[in-house]
This record gives C-alpha cells, sequence and structure tokens, in this order.
C-alpha cells in the first residue's frame, strides 16, 4: 500500500509540473506567434523600405546623369560662348549688324545658362535633401535592426532555455516511466507474493479456526461438566463492599483518558510540525534569508515561532500526569482531579501564544500580498487564511476557558455546581467540532494557495517543499482535531454522568469524602489481609473443587442422575420381587429339609439294624430308597436344578459308605451354600458394572449429539466466514486489477502524451530554425545593398 501510495504522490507531482509545463508552453506558444507577426510585418517594413530606397537610388541616378549631361552642355556653352567672344572681338570693324546678333545670341545663352545654373542648384539641393533622408532612414532602420537582433536573440535564448527544460522534463518523464514500469513489475510480483501469502493466512485462519473451534468446544464441554460451581454470584459487590459500578467507571475513566492521551500526543506532534514549517516558510518568502535578508516583522514572527515547543510540549506532560494520577484504586470525579490544573495551566499559556503570534501572523500575510509576483487569487487566498487563524486562535480561546472552568472544582468544590457541569462539556464539544471546521477550511485554503503559488514563475524547489510538508501537518491536524471532537461527542454521556456515589445514593462525593472514603478502604483492605494471615479460611477453594468432584464423580450431570435413580427404583422392584419369590422358595426348601431330614433318619436308623442282615433285606431298604426318592419327585419339587441337586445328593447317600456320611453331610451343604453364595455376589457384580457402564454409556452419547450440534453449528458459521473471506479475496483482486488497469491506462497517457510532446517540439524546432533562418536573410540582403 506505502507503493501505491508513493505512485499516486509521483503521479500528482507529474500532473502539477504537466499542467505547470502546458501553461508555459501556451505562454510560449503565443510569445512565438507575436513574435513571428512582428517579424512579418518588419520584414513588410524592410521590403517596402527597400523598395522605396532602391527607387531613390535610381533617381539619384538618373538626377547624377542628368547632372553630367547639363555640366557637359554647360561646358560647350561656355567653348561656344568664348569662341563668340573670339569671333566679335575679331569683327567689330565689319559693322553693327553681326554685333547685335551675336548679343542677342548671348542674350539667349546667358539666360539659358542661367536656367540651368537655377536647375542644377535645385537638383543638387533635392539631391542633398534625399541623401539625408536616405541618411535618417537608413541610421533609423539600423537601430531597429539592432534592436529586434536583440530581441531576436532573447527570444532564441528563452526557447533555447524552454526547449532545454522540455528535454530535462522528457528526460525525467522517461526515467519517471522506467521506474514505474519497474514497480509496477514488483508490484505485480508483490500481488503474486500477497496472493500467495493470502493462501497460506487463509490456510493457517481455516487451522486456526478448526483449532479454536476444537479448543472451545472442549473447554466448554469441560466448563459445562468440570465446573462445579460459580463463586463470582455476589460479583456486583466487591471484598470491600463497594459497588461495582463504581469500580466500572474507573476503569471506564482509565480508558478514556488513555485513549485522549494517545489524542493529545498526535495533537501536539501535529501543532509541533505545524508551527516548525511555518517558521520555515517564512525564511524561504517572500524573501529568501540565505540570499537578502527579511523583514523585522518576520524576523519576529520567526523568534515566537521558535518558541513553539516550549507552549506544546507541557501539553503532554501535564496530560500524561493527569492519566497516571488515574488508577484503579482512586475514585475519579472533577473534585478529585488535581493535576487536571496544571494541564488547564499549560492550555492557556499555549492559548495566550497563539493570541501572541496572531498579530504577526496576520501582517505576514499582508507582507506577501504586497510582493511584486502576488495577484489578486493570491491576495483573497491570504484574506481567506487571515479570517481562518483568526477562528482557530477564537476557538483555542475558548477551549482554555471551559478547561479552566472544569479544572475549578479540583481548587474549590462550590467553584462549578454539578448542574452546570454538563452544560459545560456539551459547549466544549461543539468548540472541539468548530475547531475542527476552522482547521479544515484553513487546510483548504492553503492547499489552494499552494496550487496558485506552484504556478507563478519564480517558484522555488526550496519553498514547494516546504509548502507540501506545511500541507502535511496541516492534514494530520485537520485528521486529529476531527477525531478528538468525534471522540469527545462519543463519550459525552460519560463525562456529564456522575462519577462516584455512595452505596445507595445518588448524590456525588466531594474531595473530602472521596479522601476519607479512599482512606476507608485501605484500612478495611489491610484489616482484611490481617484476618487471612491470622487464621485459615474456613474451605479452600481447591479442597471446594476436589469435594464436589468426588460428589459428582459417579454422574456427569443431573439427567444421569436421575437415569440412575429410576432404573435404580426399578432395580429395588425387581429385588423386591425376586426376594419374595426367594422367601417363599426358602420356606418350600425348609420344608423338603426337614422331610429330608426325617427320611435320612429313617435310613440310618433301617442301615444300622440291617447291618448284619441278609441280601433280601439289602433289597428291600433299597426298594425303600427308590420308593423315598419316588415320593421326593412329587409336584411340589423345585425347578430342574433342584431336582438334579437332589438326585446328586441322594446319589451321593446312597453310595456313601455309612460311616462317613453323617461326617461329610455338613460339608458338602457348606461347600455348595458357598458356590451359590459366590455365583449370585459375581452376577450382582456384573449387573451393576453393566448398568453403570450403560449409564455411562447413554452420557457419551447426549455429550456427543450435544457436540454433533455444537460442531454443526460452527459448522456453518465457519463456512459463512470462508464465504466472506472468499468475497473479500474476489473483491481485493478485483481492485488489484482494476488498480493494475489504471496505472496501465496512465502509463499508456502518459506515452501517448510524450509522442505528442515530441512531436510539438520537433514543430516547434523547425519554426524556430525557420525563424533563425528568415531572421538572417534580409540582414544579409540590407548588407548588401549597402555596400552596391
Amino acid at each position: 500500500m506505502a507503493n501505491v501510495t508513493d505512485l499516486q504522490t509521483k503521479y500528482s507531482k507529474l500532473a502539477q509540473e504537466y499542467s505547470k509545463l502546458r501553461a508555459q508552453n501556451q505562454v510560449l506558444k503565443k510569445a512565438v506567434v507575436d513574435e513571428q507577426a512582428s517579424s512579418a510585418s518588419l520584414k513588410e517594413q524592410l521590403k517596402q523600405r527597400d523598395q522605396s530606397l532602391r527607387k531613390q537610388e535610381q533617381e539619384m541616378d538618373s538626377l547624377s546623369f542628368r547632372n553630367q549631361q547639363l555640366a557637359k552642355r554647360v561646358e560647350l556653352l561656355q567653348e561656344e560662348l568664348a569662341a563668340s567672344e573670339v569671333r566679335s572681338k575679331k569683327g567689330k570693324g565689319k559693322g553693327d549688324s553681326p554685333s547685335q546678333q551675336n548679343l542677342q545670341t548671348q542674350s539667349v545663352f546667358d539666360e539659358d545658362l542661367q536656367k540651368k545654373i537655377e536647375e542644377n542648384e535645385r537638383l543638387h539641393i533635392q539631391f542633398y535633401e534625399a541623401d539625408e533622408q536616405h541618411r535618417k532612414k537608413e541610421a533609423e532602420l539600423r537601430a531597429r535592426l539592432e534592436k529586434l537582433e536583440g530581441d531576436a536573440e532573447e527570444h532564441q535564448a528563452v526557447v533555447d532555455g524552454v526547449t532545454t527544460k522540455y528535454v530535462e522534463t522528457i528526460e525525467r518523464l522517461q526515467s519517471d516511466k522506467a521506474r514505474l514500469e519497474v514497480k509496477t513489475q514488483t508490484l505485480e510480483r508483490e500481488a503474486k507474493e500477497c496472493r500467495v501469502r493470502t493462501e497460506e493466512c487463509q490456510q493457517q485462519l481455516r487451522r486456526c479456526q478448526s483449532e479454536l473451534s476444537r479448543q472451545v468446544k472442549q473447554s466448554s464441554s469441560v466448563i459445562q461438566e468440570k465446573v462445579p460451581f460459580n463463586d463470582t454470584k455476589f460479583s456486583d459487590y466487591n471484598s470491600l463492599n463497594v459497588p461495582s459500578h463504581n469500580r466500572r467507571h474507573q476503569l471506564k475513566a482509565r480508558d478514556v483518558t488513555s485513549q485522549a492521551l494517545s489524542f493529545i500526543q498526535d495533537l501536539v506532534a501535529a501543532l509541533l510540525n505545524f508551527h516548525t514549517y511555518t517558521e520555515q516558510r517564512v525564511h524561504i518568502y517572500p524573501l529568501d534569508s540565505s540570499i537578502e535578508p527579511i523583514s523585522p516583522l518576520n524576523q519576529k514572527f520567526s523568534q515566537y515561532l521558535h518558541e513553539n515547543a516550549a507552549y506544546v510540549r507541557p501539553l503532554e506532560d501535564s496530560f500524561l500526569q493527569l492519566y497516571q494520577s488515574i488508577t484503579e484504586d482512586t475514585v475519579t470525579v472533577l473534585e478529585t482531579v488535581v493535576t487536571l490544573r496544571n494541564f488547564a495551566e499549560n492550555f492557556s499559556s499555549y492559548a495566550h501564544f497563539l493570541q501572541k503570534i496572531l498579530p504577526y501572523q496576520l501582517k505576514s500575510l499582508e507582507e506577501e500580498c504586497k510582493a511584486p509576483l502576488c495577484n489578486a487569487a493570491l491576495t483573497a487566498k491570504n484574506r481567506e487564511l487571515q479570517n481562518d487563524m483568526k477562528k482557530v486562535t477564537t476557538a483555542f480561546e475558548k477551549m482554555q476557558n471551559y478547561v479552566r472552568l472544569l479544572a475549578l472544582p479540583s481548587v474549590r468544590q462550590d467553584a462549578v455546581p454539578h448542574s452546570s457541569t454538563s452544560a459545560v462539556f456539551t459547549q466544549l464539544a461543539a468548540n472541539l467540532h468548530g475547531l475542527h471546521d476552522a482547521i479544515k477550511e484553513m487546510s483548504k485554503h492553503y492547499n489552494q494557495k499552494a496550487g496558485i503559488e506552484q504556478e507563478l514563475p519564480t517558484v522555488t524547489q526550496k519553498l514547494c517543499t516546504t509548502t507540501e510538508c506545511l500541507l502535511g501537518s496541516l492534514g494530520s491536524l485537520t485528521s486529529v482535531t476531527g477525531k478528538i471532537a468525534t471522540f469527545f461527542s462519543n463519550n459525552l454521556d460519560f463525562f456529564t454522568s456522575p462519577g462516584y456515589s455512595p452505596r445507595g445514593g445518588a448524590v456525588s462525593l466531594n474531595p473530602l469524602q472521596a479522601e476519607s472514603m479512599l482512606a476507608n478502604k485501605k484500612k478495611a483492605a489491610a484489616y482484611i489481609q490481617a484476618i487471612k494471615t491470622a487464621r485459615p479460611q474456613s474451605v479452600p477453594y481447591r479442597e471446594a473443587l476436589s469435594n464436589r468432584r468426588i460428589l459428582t464423580s459417579s454422574t456427569e450431570s443431573r439427567e444421569g442422575l436421575t437415569q440412575q435413580v429410576q432404573q435404580s427404583l426399578e432395580k429395588i422392584g425387581r429385588l423386591e420381587q425376586e426376594k419374595e419369590h426367594w422367601l417363599l422358595e426358602a420356606q418350600l426348601g425348609k420344608v423338603r429339609l426337614e422331610k429330608e431330614n426325617q427320611r435320612i433318619a429313617d435310613l440310618e436308623a433301617q442301615l444300622a439294624a440291617a447291618l448284619g442282615g441278609s441280601v433280601s433285606s439289602q433289597a428291600a431298604a433299597d426298594g425303600r430308597l427308590t420308593q423315598s426318592q419316588e415320593e421326593a419327585e412329587t409336584p411340589q419339587r423345585a425347578t430342574g436344578k433342584e431336582a438334579t441337586l437332589c438326585t446328586s445328593l441322594v446319589g451321593m447317600l446312597c453310595t456313601t459308605p455309612t460311616n462317613e456320611h453323617v461326617g461329610d453331610e455338613e460339608s458338602r451343604e457348606q461347600l455348595i451354600k458357598t458356590h451359590y453364595m459366590a455365583r449370585v455376589g459375581e452376577l450382582t457384580t456384573q449387573l451393576q458394572i453393566s448398568d453403570s457402564k450403560a449409564v455411562h454409556f447413554h452420557s457419551e452419547c447426549r455429550a456427543l449429539a450435544k457436540r454433533l450440534t455444537i460442531a454443526e453449528k460452527a459448522r456453518e458459521t465457519l463456512s459463512e466466514e470462508v464465504k466472506r473471506a472468499n468475497e473479500n479475496i474476489t473483491r481485493l483482486q478485483d481492485e488489484l486489477t482494476t488498480t493494475k488497469r489504471s496505472y496501465e491506462d496512465q502509463l499508456s497517457m502518459m506515452s501517448d502524451h510524450l509522442c505528442s510532446m515530441n512531436e510539438t517540439l520537433s514543430k516547434q524546432r523547425e519554426e524556430i530554425d525557420t525563424l533563425k533562418l528568415g531572421g538572417k536573410v534580409p540582414r544579409r540582403g540590407g548588407f548588401w545593398f549597402h555596400t552596391v
């Protein structure tokens, strides 16, 4: 983006240079046309003078020829007269008639001679007058010719200078064109790299979004499942029973002061640059101090401007102290902000500084209006700038009054009523907008003035550079004042709201109450800290978490507990039914056991009686035993397992010798009972494990369903973001294509313009060469006539 900005600034500079050269070219064209017209008129006059000179020379030749003829005739007449006189002397004695004829002839010759002499004198006078007139005209023409030659040399020097300037401009434009082509290629490479980096960043963004969504899901699940309780229930009040809205007010005050500090720093930097560049401009225009001394007024003005840092820097320092004095442990209201007085004093000193330099600024602009090259447009812009500077100074003066009013409550409590504070803040916000508008107008008028000054022929590069820097400082000053006005308007509700009030009250604290409240707060904090160090806490937080975790270790949610309770109730019902069943089975088993004990006793008696009996008695005993087995297998017997068990027991009793039956009876029953009790315990344990696993799996399935829902929502959100990112990429690509196309169009236009300029220069060179040749030929012709 910086390269694009540089290209735009360079193109704007090239456009300004082109407009300037175009204006100069128009002036030179007009001058050349005027000179051509004057040269043509002079050629025509010279031709007429040459014709009249030739005519007069011809008349002089004819007159001289006529004069020679007359002189010859006079000589002939004189010779004839002498011959006649000789003849008259010889013929005196011959009579009177020839003498009379001679006298008549002599009188005729004398009259004729007298006429010729008069005509000769008249011709000599005309010749002398014509010769004088010719000399005068020749001298006038020579002076006019020398003057025209001098003008032609001056115009030739101007044309040569303009030609050289055009050649330099063309070379510079060609070098700029080559440099711009290189920059265009570089920008294209950078654009490709940016596209590659954009794709990489998009991939990283997608990875980061997926990772963040995963972490958010994991954190949300952990928070929902693992965080047992929230100990911020009473977060409206802190440990010292101070309302939380006052703490929020403190945090808001510190945040607002931090933003205001950044704006004040930008304002201080812009004011320093503006005053510094104004001082440099005073040293350059209308008189350059490096060439000739500037006026005493501008010297004094420059001296005052050189002291601007002593008035501007304290604004930043005092506001920094104000920001550092506002902490979370303080009460920030107008009555407690003591450091605001220092800022108000420094702001008042800067406002007085502006009032001090205002007359010098106005006089300096008037001095610029009196410069020789200051036209009516520049004079009008200087008048507008004078009005703008008056408005800016008035706005700063009003602001320092409002700031002083806001600083008064920290000096004396009843200085400004609370009802008037909001009005002061409102007027201050309106004045900030007025200051922004005044500085904006001044920046606009300075830009217009700079554009008019660049069209002057005597403008220097140093003045152009200083003016550009001054315009840049005015632009930054306009921007920062606009930001300050917007910031103050946006936070006007916070400034006009009551700052700090006791719990349950609506009245603001005065400085003494705030000071006592802070002291009590510190004492309470020290007391609580002493209590904490004197005896341990009742239940530590970590211990509470561990207890909570122990209590909820078997389940993971309230729904799981409800399901377990329901399942436990169902299980209890089934167990009650089984208990009733087994109680009945136990009673039946007890009856059967008594019968079996009776039968076993009878069998033992029979066996004891028949120890020494015969085989028939043994067979009879077997028959009775079989009969007893058949009686045992009545419809009252239990399940097949019990029948099998009884059969096995009877078989064991039948096959066991008599002396071992009595000793092993109890051990067998104990083994059977132990086996079935172990089996029942094992089955109960498996059933409980299966139930717990089923509940755990059910809760896991519910959690996974919730995660799936959250993942679907996140996927939709991410798809929307990806769509917006693709749209942004498409828009940026379109902008890049448009910018590239505009650059190519501008380069083609510049190339066409260079070609047209080259053609114009070649035509001008041909016209100049033609003028040179046309100016030298008449002079050679004049010399030829003079030589002849």
